[in-house]
């Protein structure tokens, strides 16, 4: 459920309408607030006062004195009364279409569809169409929240790097990692000739690992580390006990991966990240996959699309070459250059459902059966799959998504202030505000 449906179920009972018409305002007993060119009215006051005692009831929360409760109650109501007056007048809207989705989607949280809905509401006495407009109301809000606010938030590399250091140093990022290590030293003040001797040696030894040699056994004949006789096996190391050399490469390899050489003081250093541990660790299948398509339209239809691609199908299977019959055939330009293939390995989500559905279920190197998507026909044909430690940007995406929630409440509070503080308010002799 995305953050709109969820926002209704918390807050759009909260939401009453402000718009009342002059020939209204005669039969209601007095206007409490004026807020701009619209007001405020007790009976619309106490509506909701008694809805939110109720609510604070049924959360087992002990009720305030009556008189601060209905004052936060009036300030929310003013605040939303704001809110809706700036987006009418900037020309923000909710389609009825929309609007429709989101009262089915919030009837489906209490598992009824909209016309039992409905008659649950009627049946307590509350008005649909008046709850209609609520959910519009509050549509309406959110929007506007994006444009003035929540749109305009930006969350730096450097924001999230400091929240993630400083999870390391309080403790509250628990990874550890297994680490395999080789140094081919270098002299306290080598000469730029020894330097670039050193540095061939560990490329050389680097290429021997990535062709299958054993790491262990190359870190003892080779390795001028202190652990070369234990295979390099730096053993399992804390997050924030890695040596700065190691640290951001790292958060950024996947298990069983090999880097280097990576140049200190001390020399070439080659490491192996073996495993990792603790923390949150997200473990993700990523497939290396290309595809041809055929798009259809007023000259080529559904039937003639789809034999197409058998065709090619069949002809990939009998020995053509994939990439030259996607150059020559596919309508995606952007991947037919590159012989069809997409990006260079894909994570679960980016691509859409029913394309990663069909790639994920064929086995690899075959040619799925054509089928249909909204951009057209596609044959697939999965090259390499690979489990992917992806641990390290799951802890990014947690940092920005903390850090974006953080700034989302510090920003509205001040643009809601600021909204307050610019529009004319005037209590009613009625009531105070004091």
């Amino acid at each position: 459920m995305n953050k709109t449906y969820q926002s209704l179920i918390l807050y759009c009972l909260l939401i009453i309408s402000f718009h009342i018409s002059a020939a209204q305002r005669e039969t209601l007993d007095y206007i409490v607030v004026i807020v701009n060119d619209d007001v405020i009215v007790n009976t619309a006051l106490q509506q909701q006062l008694r809805f939110e005692q109720e609510k604070l009831a049924q959360q087992n929360i002990d009720l305030p004195p009556n008189v601060n409760l209905e004052k936060r109650v009036l300030e929310s109501m003013i605040l939303i009364a704001l809110q809706l007056q700036l987006a009418e007048k900037t020309g923000i809207k909710v389609e009825d279409s929309h609007l429709n989705q989101a009262v089915r989607q919030f009837a489906a949280q209490y598992k009824m569809d909209l016309k039992t809905f409905r008659q649950k509401l009627e049946q307590r006495g509350e008005s649909f169409i008046q709850f209609r407009e609520e959910v519009r109301h509050r549509l309406i809000i959110e929007r506007l929240q994006h444009r003035y606010v929540i749109d305009r938030i930006n969350v730096t590399d450097n924001e999230i790097d400091n929240l993630l250091a400083n999870q390391v140093q309080q403790g509250t990022v628990t990874t550890e990692y297994h680490i395999w290590h080789i140094l081919i030293a270098t002299p306290e003040a080598p000469s730029p000739e020894e330097i670039e001797a050193k540095r061939q040696k560990a490329e050389k030894v680097l290429a021997q690992l990535k062709q299958g040699a054993n790491f262990q056994a190359t870190a003892v004949a080779v390795s001028d580390g202190r652990q070369a006789l234990k295979g390099g096996d730096l053993g399992w190391v804390k997050a924030g006990q890695l040596p700065t050399l190691f640290h951001n490469l790292i958060n950024q390899m996947a298990i069983d991966e090999i880097k280097g050489p990576i140049r200190n003081a001390s020399g070439f250093h080659i490491i192996k990240l073996v495993n990792k541990r603790g923390g949150e660790q997200s473990i993700i299948t990523q497939s290396k996959a290309r595809h041809i398509l055929i798009k259809t339209n007023e000259l080529v239809s559904d039937f003639e699309a789809q034999n197409r691609l058998q065709e090619l199908k069949v002809r990939i299977e009998h020995g053509d070459d994939f990439a030259e019959l996607a150059r020559a055939h596919s309508d995606d330009t952007g991947s037919a250059a590159n012989g069809g293939a997409l990006q260079d390995w894909i994570n679960p989500g980016t691509l859409i459902p029913l394309f990663e559905k069909v790639m994920n279920a064929i086995p690899l190197k075959q040619i799925s059966d054509p089928f249909k998507s909204p951009y057209g026909w596609h044959i697939i044909q999965v090259l390499e799959r690979r489990q992917h430690d992806n641990t390290q940007q799951a802890l990014r995406t947690r940092a920005k998504r903390q850090i974006h929630q953080r700034k989302e409440e510090e920003e509205l509070q001040a643009w809601l202030r600021q909204l307050r503080d610019a529009a004319y308010i005037k209590y009613s002799t009625n009531y105070s505000s004091e």
